[in-house]
């Protein structure tokens, strides 16, 4: 799990472009069970925007994120968007 915040008015163009980059790429990653991404207008101007995913194993983790698992994957044009931003993820085991 991962969160983030982004300006209200830019909310929409952020959510399609992790799409086309983060979600597309975690749900081609081997091992990668499925992905979600939430948001939610926090009435300050900001909206939080959490992207959630499942995974066979943390290997198939390392396949997507590199060998420091807890350390969050950034993209190009996040810089853009983001006005805060976790560094890290928080992994989470089923049960």
């Amino acid at each position: 799990m991962w969160r983030g915040w982004v300006a209200t008015g830019t909310a929409e163009d952020y959510v399609g472009y992790i799409n086309r980059t983060g979600m597309a790429e975690y749900r081609q990653t081997p091992g990668n069970l499925d992905a979600q991404m939430w948001t939610r207008d926090l009435g300050d101007g900001r909206t939080e925007v959490v992207t959630l995913s499942w995974w066979e194993s943390e290997e198939a983790i390392r396949g997507f994120a590199g060998d420091d698992i807890s350390r969050a994957v950034f993209y190009s044009e996040d810089e853009r968007f983001l006005i805060g931003r976790e560094e890290t993820v928080t992994h989470y085991t089923v049960t």
